[in-house]
């Protein structure tokens, strides 16, 4: 049993629920950030994102920084683009546009290649794309949190390697790391960017960034200084190659809290196989699934090959409102999150199944939650048709 105060299961696309292991070591006593112990913790912690991420090559770079997931989207228009390059961005939803708005505040001209909603740009239209301009970076959000649409990255990390080799590929995991499957190497990709509080299971407040050796030459190659100071490569490249050496350095104060818990939450995913941790999350994504359509809903993305196996995004029945259901799933301590797409916010709702919810098996999150949504569309007055 949970050592929690009770509380209702956070079931939104993140934060996430935490596992009690994790949360302890974010109580650990106050510790300097250069003391050899804490520098072995973050050193350590590195090394085992590269098992995450599925790298073993030594010129791929590992960064944890204090921040949110956003601060890895400046991290890449700061350091791997300068003013007037061109960006192609694929637009599966929300985040697209805010990671196109984030390149054109550093001068990056970004073009958008967008999907009707629900859906992902096909590779044909990438393809297309791709032929008319030299794009210095591609980017495609493997899971978009506003629309739960899951996007085909190793294909599409293929075809910029034919098509247009130079480019970077770029892909803004936030909701997919610890959840989808992410081939580094194999894959050839060039950033994968996310943040600590989805899937990875450990508290908001660190920018987890893993780059290619190919994107750390792109940096030292830049003809201007990185448009940013705090995140700069030039900055933190030495001290995260200092921390995986267990070398004491500084730049900027890291939190050792949080770099104790991602470590403890990073151990706890790999102490099994990755894969056994995808099929988890892959069966529990159908059952969710199935009964969302057994109760007569729609997902917005519906195609099956579209959709995230970390959260699920459903249209509410006609004349029903977020504003409506989500307290009475909370009634039944469950929090669901509501729509952020800015075209349908007031349609459709979200529920996130990632981390312990998933994997624990002494945890009901998931049972309650489905048992929750019944019940709850039946008080406001829904019939299945």
């Amino acid at each position: 049993m949970s050592k929690q105060p009770e509380h209702p299961a956070l079931l939104i696309p993140g934060p996430i629920e935490f596992d009690d292991e994790v949360l302890q070591a974010m109580s650990h006593y106050s510790q300097s950030h250069v003391s050899a112990p804490f520098v072995a913790t973050f050193g350590e912690t590195l090394t085992m994102l590269r098992k995450l991420f599925q790298t073993t090559r030594p010129d791929s770079q590992p960064f944890v920084i204090s921040g949110s997931g956003t601060l890895g989207w400046d991290m890449v228009a700061a350091n791997l683009v300068e003013r007037g390059d061109d960006v192609l961005v694929l637009h599966t939803g929300y985040f697209a546009d805010s990671f196109a708005d984030c390149f054109e505040t550093y001068g990056i001209n970004a073009t958008q290649l967008k999907a009707p909603i629900g859906d992902r740009p096909q590779l044909d239209e990438v393809e297309q794309a791709l032929r008319s301009k030299n794009y210095k970076i591609l980017t495609v959000t493997h899971v978009d949190t506003s629309t739960g649409v899951l996007s085909e990255v190793k294909a599409l990390s293929e075809l910029v390697h034919k098509v247009s080799p130079e480019t970077l590929v770029v892909v803004d995991g936030v909701c997919s790391v610890g959840t989808e499957e992410i081939c580094f190497d194999d894959w050839g990709l060039d950033v994968v960017l996310t943040a600590s509080q989805k899937g990875i299971g450990c508290p908001a407040g660190l920018s987890i960034l893993m780059a290619s050796g190919r994107a750390i030459e792109t940096f030292k190659a830049r003809r201007t200084p990185p448009s940013s100071y705090f995140a700069s490569f030039k900055n933190w490249l030495p001290i995260m190659r200092n921390y995986e050496a267990e070398k004491p350095s500084y730049f900027a104060t890291p939190s050792p809290q949080l770099i104790h818990a991602l470590h403890t939450s990073l151990s706890q995913i790999l102490s099994s196989p990755l894969s056994t941790r995808f099929a988890a999350h892959r069966s529990t994504s159908e059952k969710v699934k199935k009964t969302i359509t057994d109760l007569g809903l729609q997902q917005l993305a519906t195609k099956s090959e579209n959709q995230a196996n970390g959260m699920t995004a459903m249209y509410l029945p006609e004349g029903i409102k977020p504003t409506d259901i989500l307290p009475k799933l909370l009634d039944r301590g469950v929090i669901f999150a509501g729509g952020l797409h800015r075209e349908i916010a007031t349609k459709y709702i979200r529920f996130g199944h990632m981390g312990v919810s998933v994997t624990d098996p002494k945890r009901d999150d998931i049972d309650r939650a489905l048992e929750a949504l019944k019940t709850g569309l039946a008080d406001v007055g829904y019939v299945k048709k």
